[in-house]
């Protein structure tokens, strides 16, 4: 079996990379390989390589900057997909995310619940999601993190070791995602053969401050910080930001448990193993 993953270079698709079945044939691309606004060249980039799947890892996820940039979050979140999926003659794995939701939700949010995104990212990739045939598969995930990426983990470790004090929102709720356990599910999927859509996410919920306080926590038992510091919880409207974010963005992905069987893993369990490889990376 040919796979292609875009966005090789990034934290889901490295780990998509690392983690693919030995009888896999997989193929990575980037940014430099194939620029995904330039829709000739995505279609160039499909009948070249003329693979069995193709996992789309890549996309436009500078949030609040796709308010300045709507056109070209648009190219990447939207165009690009139609482009793959119209040139395409066998399966798109497509990842988007919890942002495609209000989170008004008084539960976590089933793969079939309705869309309503309130930002230009979030309008984007349920754009994106539309252009999927049939025969796709559809992930969602939320709050996504690797060790080496650029993520709100190592933005936490860092503004830790650089200030007294620090603020994080208390008042948004979702639920932290190590980025190979997205990986498994990922081939997980394509081995089960599944189509429509799915969602994943470790177990458990958190707002973005119980996170932080996890991973100093963490991290100054594992040795990655020396200090501990005050951290405040504050409310969103503390905190103004140019795009709006759901409140609540909970993903049920019962669904995706059930078919593979495989049980859910508790988000800070894997904030330990990213923290530890975090700590190798030095």
């Amino acid at each position: 079996m040919k796979v292609l993953v875009t966005g090789a270079s990034g934290q889901l698709g490295r780990a998509v990379m690392d983690l693919a079945p030995h009888s896999v044939q997989v193929t990575g691309v980037d940014r430099q390989d194939c620029d995904l606004v330039d829709v000739d060249a995505v279609r160039t980039m499909v009948t070249d390589h003329a693979p069995d799947f193709i996992i789309n890892c890549a996309a436009y996820t500078a949030v609040d900057q796709a308010e300045s940039e709507p056109e070209l979050a648009r190219a990447i979140n939207a165009d690009a997909v139609e482009a793959i999926a119209s040139t395409h003659s066998g399966r798109l794995v497509h990842v988007s995310t919890d942002f495609v939701f209000d989170g008004t939700s008084s539960r976590p949010y089933r793969p079939d619940d309705a869309r309503n995104p309130l930002s230009t990212y979030g309008r984007t990739k349920a754009a994106g999601e539309d252009h999927l045939r049939e025969r796709d598969l559809l992930i969602r995930t939320g709050w996504l993190y690797a060790a080496g990426g650029r993520n709100f983990v190592r933005t936490m470790l860092r503004l830790m070791s650089e200030r007294d004090e620090l603020g994080v929102v208390a008042d948004q709720v979702g639920c932290p995602t190590w980025a190979p356990g997205l990986a498994k599910t990922i081939w997980g999927l394509i081995g089960a053969e599944a189509d429509g859509t799915f969602h994943h996410s470790d177990a458990g919920v958190a707002s973005w401050y119980d996170f932080a306080v996890a991973i100093q926590e963490e991290a100054r038992a594992m040795g990655l910080l020396q200090n501990s510091i005050p951290i405040i919880p504050i409310a969103t409207a503390d905190y103004l930001t140019a795009a709006r974010r759901p409140a609540f963005s909970l993903l049920d992905s019962s669904k995706t448990r059930d078919l593979l069987g495989d049980g859910h893993t508790h988000w800070r369990m894997n904030l330990w193993h990213m923290l530890r490889a975090e700590k190798h990376l030095g």
